[in-house]
């Protein structure tokens, strides 16, 4: 089976535990989007949704940086798991189960969106972004990550990621979901949204746990970042 999104339940109830070497590697991800991201957007104080949030690594990170965050994953396993550590860490993020093709939320709620690993698991990427360009508020944007289409990123992701390292559970990806840069542009703006700059995302080195470390890269050959903003 592919793009197998039961992974995230299986392991809810370990999200946080730094138990599992794929969740590892996911959280380590990261420091490495928000890296990039914390230079196309000024969080404190304004309203984010965290669309995909899993069990919250991402979600909790941008509290810390003072924004308000709601956090939204078909997984009700992951959920959970992510409601239970706001609790334990006190943190005011508002998770619900849902998905992007029919958000829970008014027209304009949010300052930004922030999609990652989501775009290219979804049923209608179309639909999903369209819904994005609904919930934002004029001049916010959508900050992504996503994986290209294209023999490499298969190799990549699928061959060596899944089926060799193990980083990543077998059949987490369908490479027919994958998408082009210059697809996802032209589907940002018929949603709406323009595109701005796209940068790479990959493997930067390993830490002490022998974890894989990530970092900006200037290809997008295989994993890429981006910001699309809807229009003032």
């Amino acid at each position: 089976m592919r793009n197998d999104q039961s992974i995230y339940d299986d392991v809810a109830a370990q999200w946080w535990s730094d138990e599992i070497r794929w969740v590892r590697t996911l959280k380590n991800l990261v420091p490495a989007r928000l890296r990039w991201m914390d230079r196309q957007f000024e969080w404190a104080g304004r309203d984010v949704l965290d669309l995909g949030c899993a069990g919250g690594f991402m979600a909790e990170a941008l509290d810390a940086r003072g924004a308000r965050v709601s956090g939204i994953d078909p997984s009700a396993g992951a959920i959970a798991a992510a409601r239970d550590h706001a609790q334990q860490q006190d943190l005011d993020i508002a998770y619900q189960t849902g998905v992007g093709e029919a958000l829970p939320y008014a027209g304009a709620q949010f300052d930004a969106v922030v999609c990652v690993d989501v775009l290219e698991h979804v049923q209608d990427l179309g639909q999903v972004l369209a819904e994005v360009c609904r919930v934002l508020r004029p001049g916010g944007c959508l900050l992504f990550d996503t994986i290209n289409r294209n023999p490499l990123a298969q190799l990549a992701t699928i061959t060596i990621a899944e089926d060799v390292l193990r980083l990543l559970p077998k059949g987490t990806h369908d490479p027919a979901l994958f998408i082009r840069p210059q697809e996802l542009r032209d589907q940002l703006e018929a949603a709406g949204l323009t595109p701005g700059r796209f940068t790479g995302l990959g493997p930067r080195g390993i830490n002490r746990r022998g974890d894989i470390t990530f970092g900006r890269l200037p290809l997008t050959a295989i994993l890429y970042m981006g910001k699309a903003d809807k229009p003032a």
